[in-house]
């Protein structure tokens, strides 16, 4: 894990519904990124903090917040799983 993130697609190739499983490192994240769409975070394991503009939210195990509808990073505050789900639009619904 050199990027210090590694991920795994468990719903969702092809689909409009998306969900990933996303280890992070801590001290490691997904840099200032466009919201794909409508979405959110489950924390699963350990503490991350989302950010966007000056809004910070920190969230730890259990945690389940709506990803804000604007330009965003998300940090490991220490080693942590996250599941983020997606709904993209301009995919195929499911069927």
């Amino acid at each position: 894990m050199s990027s210090g993130r590694s991920t795994s697609l468990l719903v969702g190739r092809g689909q409009q519904l998306k969900q990933v499983l996303l280890a992070l490192a801590s001290g490691h994240g997904l840099a200032d990124h466009e919201n794909p769409g409508q979405a959110t975070l489950q924390v699963l394991q350990g503490e991350v903090t989302l950010s966007s503009g000056a809004d910070q939210w920190t969230c730890s195990a259990g945690d389940f917040v709506a990803i804000p509808p604007s330009r965003h990073r998300l940090d490991a505050l220490g080693d942590s799983v996250v599941i983020l789900t997606m709904v993209d639009s301009l995919a195929e619904p499911l069927g």
